[in-house]
């Protein structure tokens, strides 16, 4: 279950217009805390990262599914997730399986959320991505910015 502070947080983005991606990296970014702190572990820094923007979808984000290079497996959990947090249908969700997926993760490492990790998986995303991607996301980040007084 997402923190209180967190919904507020993205409640914030929506209101004021920020797309669904930003939304989501509140999730991402408390998904990271809670390495750091050792509430759990993670695999690796895209296991963070997933976890977050599951957690997201569950909340009522309206975050796409990843379009390529994500196995059919995660597409089709990525929709799920996004079902569920569309229609609230009150089930409390199990309890051992709850806590399984917690014992297992707290069995992983700390490091996933580390400042290096995350400048490595940064950079190795950056990458894949095109010059004029990038560019253009820039173009859009410099119009979006809030301007400080």
């Amino acid at each position: 279950m997402p923190e209180k502070e967190t919904l507020e947080r993205t409640r914030e983005d929506a209101r004021e217009g920020k797309s669904p991606s930003t939304q989501a990296g509140e999730f991402v970014r408390e998904e990271m805390h809670h390495v750091r702190e050792g509430k759990h572990g993670a695999a690796s820094t895209k296991q963070a990262i997933a976890i977050g923007l599951s957690k997201a979808r569950r909340a009522g984000v309206k975050l796409q599914a990843p379009r390529n290079g994500a196995s059919a497996q995660t597409k089709k959990q990525a929709e799920r997730d996004s079902e569920k947090g569309q229609s609230y249908s009150g089930r409390k969700p199990s309890a051992k399986r709850s806590r399984a997926t917690s014992n297992a993760l707290k069995k992983e490492g700390h490091s996933a959320a580390s400042h290096r990790a995350l400048s490595r998986q940064a950079h190795a995303a950056a990458k894949k991505r095109s010059s004029s991607a990038r560019h253009d996301s820039a173009i859009k980040a410099s119009r979006t910015r809030r301007k400080t007084a």
